[in-house]
Order: structure tokens, then C-alpha cells, then sequence
């Protein structure tokens, strides 16, 4: 199910990509795949889907550019530290033991991009068994449907920028420096195979101990997704682990993968799974079950939701607050910092009701509680009622308690609800049509909660596929950043450039010893030079964009009016003229005065520029 309604014209166009390039973007999610296409139709300065399609049809080379703009290969070298270590310090260990020295250990990089996840675990693999067991025993397969990416994969050839996460260590032992760049050593390669490969069309590998997918998932549409998961099922040899990227859960196929590390994403393929069924969802045979119900790991994790209007708190088992949304920050009093602190430590462990001896009830029970009606006075000196539920977090095989989950439903409106109808029975003699309304309003409420509860049971996956689709921006927003990079260097260079030609100026102003004034047309002062300084005694910052009319210096400047307007009318071209004045100092001196336009170009005058020199005043 695709979160936006389809458009006629895009799929067209999808459907003609498919029979011409063999791409099949029908199961990638409409939001990003519109919003990718838009912006190629947008550099190319095409309207609309149709004529899109014409454009391609006329302009074959136009699908590289298409391609490249949707398939985003944003990817780099250890991305997400935490969870590599993860994966180097306890999954490969297990794969190794678990195989006997003459089997293969096989690892499948779906949507390996342009390499740098591959030759992350490449290298993994060789630190933990050697380069020579490495070499024997590793084969690790790398697909793209991006046929240009893969054969970038292939050079493994890498910018400095590229492999800055590199640890330096890995860096001098696994690549060569050749004329600036680093590429990976033939003995790492040696052992991985590069193909095209399309994950909804093509059949898996098989027989997998590893299967990296990082940030693919979250393209396609979730009945896509289940595809996918059933072939990534099929893949995995028995034990096999699933590496995901950090915004994609196995919110479908749950039944197929159990979480190892949620916070990770590292899953193991569930044991005795139904392989006919497996087979049947990969032939396109049987339905699929877009949301089935969630492990208890993800409870634990990520069951309260920070926007879920309802008030949620979850402890663990040692009666520690792990979880805590924002409504239940905000009615409670509590803070990030109150995370992790033992329940009895808080307010809320005895207010508005006392909670530790229900907890240990449902503890020792692993039955839920429900209370009714409890009074809480706010702040604001009101009142609120809420049903509290105290929910044991029961792990599904063994029964086992994870948690205990803290509903506050605040049931406010419906206490109200209820003294308004005492209200109007104690009064049914006078008032029977008020009541008769007010029955119906109440029927009307509670339609609109029912209506409310089945909403809240789909937030769950409505926020999984925003998260997803949040993630698909922030590659996207990443891609855009490298450009601005690139245009910021660029406005640095000649930020540069710029202020070595001002310096350049000011210093030619400085040695200059004629009094330098350069007005706009409308006679403000746009620059003073030190020489006008020193003659008149009115510093740069002073007469700054000042009307030069109206200063009060020693030099009489009602002669240069006309001669000015003159020249900004384009009357005159040049005006010089010797001028009777006082200096800073007050001494009488003959001022010699040249006025000449300031051109922009050869006919637009930008403004007129004075030169002012002292001339000893002669006595009469």
C-alpha cells in the first residue's frame, strides 16, 4: 500500500522505463520517486510526465542523468561506528564459529552502492580470520541495480574525503596510495564479486551466513519490502544475520527474523520457517500480511512514540523508567535526565496514585491492571481523571518479563460526560429533550473514539515509513550539501580575490597626497581618503555617506555645485578649480580642486571624483 494516491501519467512513464531499460521502479515509494523525478524534469525544464516521456524517447542519453538522480548512492566507510563494532566484535566471531574450516563463509552486500560498505566488512573479515584465511574462505557478493555504481565499486578508487573514516590503522594495511587516491589491495578484492542485481526482480543468493542491506529498504513500498524480506529469508543459511540501516525496522516478516541488537539493526534469520510459504511469496502466489504484530525487543525500544498523544512510561526489569513520551514528561514533571533512575525515586511512583505495589503485582502475576478513574490535580488547579493500565512486556516464546508498560488515558471528558448525565436524570421530569440531546452527543463521542482507537493502531507503521522517508531526504539533503561545498569554495575563492583588490585600493588611496573624495550621485560621500582627513580634520567614519553639502569644513563649497551637477548631467567631463580655505589647523591656503565622473561604463556615470590639493595661499 503506497502512502499517496497514484498518478496515471507518472505510472505510464514508470511503465515505459520498465519495458525499455529493464528498471522497475513500480515497488519504490511514490513520495521520494516523484519528488527524484520532479527534480530532473525540473533541471531539463519539463512541465509534466508526458512530455517527460517524449523527452526520453527523443533523448536516450537523458535516462544515465534519470538513473543517477534515483538511485542516490550516498554511502561511506564505517558509517554508524557503534554498530560495526558491533558487528566485528560479535556477529563475524559467531559466523566463524559456527563454520567448519572448509565451508565458505559467504556475505551478500545488497545494494553495495559504490563499494565503501562492502570493503568495510572485506576488511572485518580479513582482521578477524588473516589475509591468508581470508582469502580461502571469504566470498563476499556486492549488487547494484546502478550499473555506473558498481562500476565504480569495481576501481575501488577512493578520494581522501572518501575514506576519512577509515580507521588510519586499516587504512596503511588494507589501500595504496596511486597519484592521490587510495585503492583497496588486490588481496582484499580478490575475494569480492561485483554484479547487477534488482532485489524485487532477480532470485537471491543463496546460502548466506551475512546479508548487509543498509538504507535500501526504506526506498520501497512496504508490500515491496515484504518481497524482499521473503527473498532475504530464502538467502540466509540457518543462524544468519541481517544487517540493516538505522531507519528501517522488519515491521512486516517479523515472523521470519528475530532482533539480536534492535538499537543495531542486526536480526537472525527465526529457525523451522515455512519455506512454503516463503516460496509462494516470492512467486507472487499468496497475500501478504503488511503488519503483523511487532517483537517484544521493539516494545521495549520503541513501543511509546515521543507524538503519541496518549501518556506512556515503560520500566525494565529492574524497575528502572526506560522509556518516558512526551506527555508524560510533560504531566508529570519529568525530564531526559529522569531516564534510566529507579521508579521509587520519582514523584510519579505515588502520584497521583501509588504504583510500586500494582507493578509488583503485575510482576508476580504477568497479568495487566487497569485502574479506574484516578484523580490528578494539575498545576492549573484543575482536576484530570485517567484510567491507568499497568501492561506486562512478556517475551512471546518463553514467557519471560522484559518490561512493564505505564498507560495514563485521560479519561477527563468522559467524567465529565458522565456527571452531566446524573445531572440531567436527577432532572428528567422537566428536562427529558436536554437529556435526549445529550444521549446523542454521547453516542456521537463515543463513535468518534472508536474512530480515534483504530487511527492510533495504524501510528505505529504511519511513523515507521515517515522515518524512512525522513532518512531518504536526509541522503538527498546530503547529495545537495557536497554540491554547496563545492559553490562555497568557490565564493571563498573569490571573497579572497576581493579583498586583496580592496587592500589593493585602500593602499593606492593611502599613497595618494591629494585629498581623495568620491561622491554618488546623490552627493554622499563614498569614500574619504586619509590626505581629506588630514586637510579638513573630519575622520572616514564621520563623513561617511554624509551629504558633502552639507559639511562644515574649511572650504567653501558653494563653487562646486554647478560644476558638479554639470558633470552628473554629463554637461562637463572635467571642472578644476582653485578655491580659497583653511585647513584643520585654521592657516589660509589656495585649494586646487579637480572634478571628474566616475563611469560604470562608457556612458553611465556612477558618481564624481574630487581631487583636493593643498597650494601655499600667497600674500596680496
Amino acid at each position: 500500500m503506497t502512502s499517496t494516491e497514484q498518478n496515471p501519467d507518472l505510472e505510464a512513464l514508470l511503465d515505459y522505463i520498465r519495458h525499455t531499460r529493464g528498471f522497475d521502479f513500480s515497488g519504490y515509494k511514490r513520495t521520494s520517486l516523484t519528488r527524484r523525478i520532479c527534480r530532473r524534469m525540473q533541471t531539463i525544464g519539463v512541465d509534466n510526465y508526458i512530455d517527460y516521456l517524449d523527452y526520453l524517447e527523443v533523448h536516450p542519453n537523458e535516462f544515465i542523468d534519470l538513473f543517477n538522480t534515483i538511485l542516490i548512492n550516498v554511502t561511506t566507510f564505517f558509517r554508524e561506528p557503534q554498530a560495526w563494532e558491533y558487528i566485528a566484535s560479535e556477529i563475524i566471531p559467531t559466523i566463524i564459529k559456527s563454520k567448519q574450516r572448509t565451508k565458505l563463509i559467504r556475505v551478500w552486500s545488497a545494494g553495495c552502492a559504490s563499494g565503501e560498505e562492502t570493503y568495510t566488512v572485506a576488511m572485518l573479515l580479513a582482521e578477524a580470520l588473516g589475509m591468508e584465511e581470508y582469502s580461502k574462505r571469504v566470498k563476499i557478493f556486492a549488487t547494484d541495480v546502478d550499473t555506473e555504481a558498481l562500476n565504480h565499486s569495481r576501481h575501488a578508487t577512493y578520494t581522501t574525503k572518501d575514506v576519512q573514516d577509515v580507521p588510519p590503522r586499516l587504512l596503511e594495511k588494507y589501500f595504496e596510495n596511486v597519484n592521490g587516491h587510495y585503492v583497496v589491495k588486490k588481496e582484499l578484492r580478490h575475494c569480492v564479486i561485483f554484479g547487477r542485481h534488482d532485489l524485487v526482480q532477480d532470485a537471491p543468493i543463496s546460502r548466506i551466513d551475512l546479508l548487509i542491506c543498509r538504507n535500501t529498504l526504506m526506498y520501497f513500498n512496504t508490500e515491496t519490502q515484504s518481497r524482499i524480506l521473503d527473498r532475504f529469508h530464502f538467502a540466509l543459511n540457518e543462524g544468519g544475520f541481517l544487517f540493516l540501516g538505522k531507519a528501517e525496522m522488519l515491521f512486516t516478516r517479523t515472523h521470519s527474523f528475530t532482533a539480536v541488537d534492535l538499537r543495531r539493526r542486526v536480526f537472525t534469520k527465526t529457525p523451522n520457517a515455512n519455506l512454503r510459504d516463503i516460496l509462494l511469496s516470492m512467486s507472487h502466489l499468496q497475500n501478504l500480511q503488511t503488519a503483523p504484530e511487532m517483537v517484544d525487543q521493539i516494545h521495549i525500544y520503541e513501543a511509546t512514540f515521543e507524538i503519541d498523544p496518549v501518556a506512556q512510561i515503560v520500566v525494565d526489569s529492574n524497575n528502572s523508567v526506560l522509556l518516558a513520551n512526551k506527555e508524560a514528561r510533560n504531566l508529570f514533571n519529568l525530564n531526559l535526565r529522569d531516564l534510566g533512575r529507579p521508579l521509587q525515586d520519582l514523584e510519579i511512583s505515588y502520584r497521583p496514585v501509588e504504583l510500586r505495589s500494582r507493578i509488583d503485582q503485575v510482576r508476580s502475576n504477568l497479568r495487566s491492571v487497569t485502574l479506574k478513574d484516578i484523580e490528578y490535580p494539575t498545576s492549573e488547579r484543575e482536576i484530570r481523571f485517567f484510567d491507568i493500565q499497568i501492561i506486562p512486556l512478556l517475551d512471546e516464546n518463553t514467557d519471560k518479563l522484559l518490561g512493564i508498560k505505564i498507560v495514563f488515558i485521560d479519561v477527563t471528558s468522559f467524567k465529565q460526560l458522565q456527571n452531566e448525565l446524573v445531572h440531567a436524570n436527577q432532572e428528567l421530569e422537566t428536562a427529558y429533550e436536554e437529556l435526549q440531546s445529550t444521549n446523542e452527543e454521547l453516542e456521537t463521542t463515543n463513535e468518534e473514539l472508536q474512530s480515534t482507537v483504530e487511527e492510533l493502531e495504524t501510528t505505529n507503521e504511519e511513523l515507521q515509513s515517515t522515518n524512512e522517508e525522513l532518512e531518504t531526504m536526509n541522503e538527498e539533503l546530503q547529495s545537495t550539501n557536497e554540491e554547496l561545498q563545492s559553490i562555497n569554495e568557490e565564493l571563498r575563492q573569490r571573497s579572497e580575490e576581493l579583498n586583496r583588490v580592496n587592500g589593493f585600493l585602500e593602499s593606492i588611496l593611502t599613497s595618494l597626497r591629494a585629498g581623495v573624495v568620491v561622491l554618488s550621485p546623490n552627493y554622499h560621500i563614498l569614500i574619504w581618503n586619509r590626505k581629506a582627513e588630514d586637510l579638513w580634520g573630519l575622520r572616514n567614519d564621520e563623513v561617511l555617506l554624509q551629504h558633502f553639502m552639507s559639511l562644515d569644513i574649511g572650504l567653501p563649497l558653494e563653487p562646486l555645485k554647478i560644476p558638479l551637477r554639470d558633470i552628473f548631467t554629463k554637461q562637463s567631463d572635467y571642472y578644476e578649480i582653485l578655491l580659497d580655505a583653511r585647513n584643520r589647523r585654521g592657516r589660509a591656503i589656495q585649494c586646487q580642486i579637480i572634478c571628474t565622473p566616475l563611469l560604470r561604463t562608457a556612458t553611465d556615470i556612477q558618481g564624481v571624483i574630487l581631487l583636493m590639493e593643498e597650494r601655499e595661499k600667497l600674500d596680496d
